[in-house]
């Protein structure tokens, strides 16, 4: 059982950025790829963004090129970098480590891309 902790979300216009941040503890950071899921009304819950513990990343295609997944070691972070939003990344946002097996997941953080 570790802590999960996301935010950063809120409410913007489409085509602006937010800078998502996921609070973890130590061990759990440098022992695992993490990654950035996000869930939209009435979808299933869809990973976005990986890292592993060497700093090679990878995107699913319909973020790729907008969004932009790092690790910051002396923080114990994992954080996500989302330009050019669309009201397509409306979801809520978590993170884990690149799972099975995932730990409990956190509350999330609400992005929401609306006019």
């Amino acid at each position: 059982q570790v802590q999960l902790v996301e935010s950063g979300g809120g409410l913007v216009q489409p085509g602006g950025s937010l800078r998502l941040s996921c609070a973890t503890s130590g061990i759990f950071f440098s022992i695992n790829a993490m990654g950035w899921y996000r869930q939209a009304p009435g979808k299933e819950r869809e990973l976005v963004a990986t890292i592993s513990r060497s700093g090679y990343t990878n995107y699913v295609d319909s973020v790729k090129g907008r969004f932009t997944i790092s690790r910051d070691g002396a923080k114990n972070t994992v954080n996500l970098q989302m330009d050019s939003l669309k009201p397509e990344d409306t979801a809520v946002y978590y993170c884990n480590r690149v799972g099975p097996p995932f730990d409990s997941w956190g509350q999330g953080t609400q992005v929401t891309v609306s006019s």
